[in-house]
């Protein structure tokens, strides 16, 4: 894959990450997606930080003392971020459904 098609795929997807955590309330949760970072401050000041590293060709996340390195894979048509053993929408909504208690899917 060329730098042009990882930024076009991984600039998609921080959007669509971002637009996916419009509707929580800002006391809540607080979504900022600026220049490639999307960063998500809870309520209780505690950070998420997603970006994407296209040197190494992935999306980083960090949070809550734990780092993951997901890479672009296609299937069915759609692109995919993945480690060996999580997925990016499916790793980011546990994390936030434990830290509020409740199921929340992104």
């Amino acid at each position: 894959m060329d730098e042009n098609q990882f930024d076009h795929i991984a600039d998609e997807e921080l959007r669509r990450l971002s637009r996916s955590l419009d509707g929580f309330d800002p006391d809540e949760l607080e979504a900022d997606l600026s220049m490639g970072v999307l960063t998500i401050t809870l309520g209780d000041g505690q950070r998420v930080v997603i970006n994407s590293h296209r040197a190494a060709g992935q999306i980083w996340m960090a949070a809550f003392r734990k780092a993951w390195h997901f890479s672009p894979r296609e299937e069915a048509g759609a692109w995919t971020w993945r480690t060996a053993d999580a997925e990016l929408h499916d790793t980011l909504s546990r994390l936030l459904s434990e830290r509020f208690g409740r199921d929340v899917r992104v």
